[in-house]
């Protein structure tokens, strides 16, 4: 049974997302004193009194507005309502009720869901301040007191919350679910194709570059698998961040890669590799992350009966460090080769996993080292003793030997080349250790 949902709404500004921090006990949506910096839906999972549930954070509705990107927000928010166990409308003591705050209420009450008052910025302890009891006038019932600065009243909203809970059915809940972090620059494609995956307007989609802004989780489910797709927001060049809140946008994608099993990493059919498009793609690298390169807005480049090939071409020489990372042509927009997404990060993500066992691990090695001889320095030759596998996620060996210095670069690359020959590895980078002899085994 999917978890209970509690979505978060109000109109902005009036401490949503950092309710939504306090209540799953991370900085996981943006918080800055902004109206409109949530945009899309941001989901987090808590619990309480034993009970596991989802919460949902909102951009703040504008009930009457004619600019597109907050009517986006409120169609956002509405998805929000619409899968909701319980919706909590929260408001702002300090400016007291307001007309906005009556038309989101009616628009809640329309919704026939359970709904939870939550009277934000309560900060002061002791009697209530007057102003607390106009909200009484929008027809919700009792409102809960919090302060999402300090916590207080919170345990009592989720009280509130619990009572409309549907009864637990023991079900267990699936771990085999892959985290799969879509990331590239602004603009390249990214939410488009999570929307196109998903069949639904999940993520808010514009040509104007950092709409995005948090990094959206959206769970799918088909007949290949389990997966929680997180759209990121577009990594853009440093010299070019300096709007604080977009600085926080690229930490959520860098803390996206960080938690994901596969990187998609998306690049612009129409411009090819570029400098930004490197350094996104050494994040995935760097972190160990199974990578797929994805070139997207294939439908909009003018072919050849060699386009295609030449593009892998360079794409392998400008990306030299990721060799092992399959490369898939697709369009977001028409939906050509999406569907070729799954298996490919079903088998990375598998590849990742591979363990190899040290006998078979060694017979490689002494082919290796029979077919090229280790190096020698000033006399003194390299001797390999054995190697073993002691990590996945990605593969890690460790090589033990005589010298570490006699250990070099080159040799390195040509043992990770003969692993890969025998044993596939495609998708995932390796990690080799080097230790000798009288090396602490930790």
């Amino acid at each position: 049974m999917a978890k209970p949902m509690i979505a978060i709404v109000g109109r902005p500004n009036v401490g949503k997302s950092m309710l939504f921090n306090k209540l799953i006990g991370r900085r996981l949506s943006i918080v800055e004193d902004t109206p409109g910096v949530t945009r899309d839906r941001i989901y987090g999972e808590s619990d309480w009194c034993g009970r596991k549930f989802t919460l949902v954070d909102t951009g703040g509705i504008e009930p009457n507005t004619d600019n597109q990107i907050l009517a986006f927000m409120r169609q956002q928010a509405q998805i929000a309502i619409d899968n909701a166990t319980v919706i909590v409308l929260v408001v702002d003591s300090k400016t007291g009720m307001t007309a906005a705050d009556q038309e989101v209420a009616g628009m809640l009450q329309r919704s026939k869901k359970p709904i939870v008052l939550a009277v934000n910025k309560m900060d002061a302890t002791g009697p209530v301040d007057p102003e607390f009891y106009e909200f009484y006038n929008l027809g919700l019932g009792d409102p809960i007191a919090v302060s999402a600065i300090h916590g207080h009243g919170t345990g009592d909203l989720l009280d509130a919350c619990l009572q409309y809970f549907p009864p637990e059915d023991g079900a267990e809940e699936d771990d085999d679910v892959i985290q799969v972090a879509i990331i590239g620059k602004p603009n390249v494609g990214k939410s488009s194709l999570t929307n196109r995956i998903l069949g639904q307007e999940r993520v808010i989609v514009s040509n104007v570059a950092g709409t995005t802004r948090d990094a959206i989780d959206s769970y799918f489910e088909n007949e290949t698998g389990k997966y929680n797709f997180i759209d990121t927001a577009g990594m853009r060049k440093k010299s070019k961040v300096d709007d604080t809140i977009e600085k926080y946008s690229v930490l959520r994608a860098t803390m996206a890669i960080e938690r994901s099993d596969v990187c998609l990493i998306l690049i612009d059919a129409n411009d090819g590799v570029t400098e930004q498009d490197t350094k996104i793609a050494g994040l995935a690298h760097e972190a160990g992350k199974a990578c797929i390169i994805v070139v997207n807005k294939w439908d909009m480049v003018e072919k050849d009966g060699k386009t295609m090939d030449r593009m892998r071409e360079d794409i392998r020489r400008d990306l030299s460090y990721m060799t092992y990372a399959p490369i898939l042509f697709i369009s977001a927009l028409t939906g050509q080769r999406v569907t070729r997404l799954f298996e490919l990060i079903n088998y990375v993500h598998n590849q990742a996993s591979t363990r190899i066992t040290t006998g078979m691990l060694n017979s490689v090695l002494a082919d290796a080292q029979t077919r090229v001889q280790p190096p020698t320095d000033k006399g003194r030759r390299l001797k390999i003793y054995y190697m073993t596998q002691v990590g996945v996620k990605p593969p890690h060996f460790v090589i033990f030997c005589n010298d570490k210095k006699l250990f070099h670069f080159s040799y390195q690359r040509y043992l990770e080349n003969q692993i890969r020959s025998v044993f596939g590895l495609e998708g995932t980078p390796i990690i080799l250790s080097i230790r000798q002899k009288g090396d602490d085994e930790n």
